[in-house]
């Protein structure tokens, strides 16, 4: 193998640790004997006749710059594996793992990584999972496909595979995901075979991509492809790949997750660009562009807001300004709202109850009464009453005593009516 594995691997591991975040990855126990089982009487003789720490010693039996000569130790790759297990120093282990995968012949990966997996694997190591299932698939892709799919319950690993594998020979590694996968639904090995197309050929990617149907797999997909055709295209030249979309699902999707990128270094021109694209993105994404607006500078947001037509897109924008002030001041984000009654909506009232309760829950409480449906205003008193009573119990109670409250609230929380002398 050659030594520029090393460097490839290392790089899609970053990659894959925060792509599968979330995702169940604990594997299922392998039915090969635990590598550590088999060469403990090998661990401890080397202990009794190593005077070196344990990490010191593990270093010293794995350490070789030249591949072939690792090969050449008395020690197997499973028993350099056990010795793996003393090293502490993230770098050093990061090193010797490295050596190690890359040392590995095609004829012993199923067993290193039986031996591998039956240690179990916490998340910290996934990123070495990762470079070990790569390895093989630059080796043998389908023995390793084989393997996973027999020995995993999650699509991490064959997923994973998929992804290196579509570096060499895309056309094999997708004929392999159409006749592995049934159903209309999402195809789930496609997600690591676009990770693994998105920055070597965008292009096919993209293809792929739009071929998938709606579900969570292609949502996954989409956001391994996003960020190579921003590094491939630039911001205009993915506005325009996103504004050809077809399908109105994919585009929404699209124009959320772009959104998501640009607003924080302009959100300014992010809610430019959400207007003059209207769609639900743009209802759920405006307001979060003149929070941060609002967030750095909120006279600069109110210049904006106060360009906006009358109607949703200026609830929206409003929206986005009280929830970035409620946090800090709910008086001024009170003030706020009264000086533009008319674009408050009982979405923002809910908003701006929970960005204020814990700075100010009274200013909070005393807002539910600007909502307009009886059912949400007495859900909402239901959901933040009782929590105030339980962080300060006198408070809470005074306020209620003192202020109009729905009957059928106060029988639930047993708060006496309010003397109307």
């Amino acid at each position: 193998m050659k030594s520029t594995l090393i460097t490839s691997s290392l790089a899609l591991a970053l990659g894959l640790v925060g792509f599968f975040i979330g995702r169940s990855t604990q594997p299922q126990p392998a039915t090969q004997p635990s590598s550590l089982q088999q060469i403990s009487s090998q661990r401890q003789l080397m202990d009794q006749n190593s005077s070196a720490s344990p990490a010191t010693s593990a270093s010293r039996s794995l350490k070789s710059s030249n591949p072939a000569a690792d090969r050449r130790s008395p020690l197997s790759a499973l028993d350099r594996l056990a010795q793996l297990q003393k090293i502490n120093d993230p770098m050093e282990r990061t090193r010797q793992w490295l050596m190690l995968v890359d040392s590995l012949q095609p004829e012993e990966f199923e067993a290193f990584v039986a031996a591998y997996r039956a240690e179990g694997i916490p998340p910290e190591r996934m990123s070495e999972y990762a470079v070990l299932l790569t390895a093989w698939a630059k080796v043998d892709p389908l023995t390793a496909l084989d393997y996973a799919t027999k020995n995993t319950g999650n699509p991490f690993a064959r997923q994973t595979i998929l992804s290196a594998w579509a570096g060499i020979d895309p056309d094999a590694a997708i004929a392999w995901a159409k006749s592995n996968h049934e159903g209309e639904g999402g195809n789930p090995w496609m997600v690591g075979i676009i990770k693994g197309l998105a920055f070597d050929n965008p292009e096919l990617a993209s293809s792929l991509l739009q071929q998938m149907p709606r579900s969570i797999e292609r949502g996954e997909a989409l956001n391994q492809l996003l960020p190579a055709l921003i590094s491939e295209k630039g911001l205009d030249g993915t506005r325009e790949w996103i504004a050809n979309l077809q399908d109105p699902a994919l585009k929404d999707g699209a124009m959320t997750r772009f959104a998501e990128r640009t607003m924080q270094t302009d959100p300014a021109g992010t809610a430019d660009w959400l207007i003059a694209h209207p769609s639900q993105a743009t209802n759920r994404m405006l307001d979060d562009a003149l929070y941060v607006m609002a967030s750095r500078n909120s006279q600069e947001a109110l210049d904006y807001f106060n360009k906006l037509p009358a109607g949703e897109l200026r609830s929206n924008g409003l929206r986005g300004i009280i929830n970035a002030t409620a946090i800090k001041e709910p008086q001024q984000a009170v003030a706020l709202m009264n000086e533009h009654a008319n674009d408050v909506t009982d979405r923002l009232v809910e908003q701006f109850v929970w960005h204020s309760f814990r700075q100010d829950p009274a200013t909070a409480i005393s807002q539910i009464e600007r909502l307009t449906d009886a059912q949400q205003q007495e859900a909402m008193y239901l959901r933040t009453l009782p929590r105030w009573m339980e962080r300060d119990p006198e408070a809470a109670s005074n306020w209620a005593n003192s202020h109009p409250l729905p009957d059928s609230v106060r029988k639930r929380l047993n708060v006496p009516a309010k003397d109307p002398f």
